[in-house]
């Protein structure tokens, strides 16, 4: 089960970063919750529809987005993605790079939540899998 985990969680980046949003939501619970614990408004954002305005709401100001995955780990029911995420603000040609993590949490072959952390190291502890 952890390696179709794994791989639902690669689809969803895969189609975040073909802009297909519809095919990014396919595999997410209906109550699905979603929160950034660091944010101005950290949620969490509960339910599939309310979850994906605020992404949306997320990425309104930026021309580019992009998710690069550079490790996925799974621990039990758990997807911890380490990423570098690419943005181009609108109307400028500045690109601005960050490295972050995100936990996802999946049963039975559905995201019921993912936490987004400034940082792979905090990804990582809130997943239990700190080094």
């Amino acid at each position: 089960m952890s390696q179709e985990n794994v791989e639902i969680v690669r689809a969803a980046y895969d189609a975040f970063n073909r802009g297909d949003r519809d095919a990014a939501f396919r595999d997410m619970h209906p109550d699905f919750e979603f929160a950034m614990p660091h944010a101005p408004s950290p949620g969490p954002h509960r339910g599939r529809k309310e979850a994906r305005a605020r992404m949306e709401d997320g990425v309104a100001a930026y021309e580019a987005v992009s998710y690069d995955l550079d490790d996925l780990r799974e621990s039990g029911e758990q997807v911890v993605a380490v990423i570098r995420v690419r943005v181009r603000p609108k109307g400028t040609t500045a690109e601005i790079e960050n490295h972050v993590g995100h936990v996802w949490t999946l049963r039975d072959g559905k995201a019921v939540s993912l936490h987004l952390f400034p940082n792979r190291e905090q990804a990582l502890e809130a997943a239990g899998l700190s080094e």
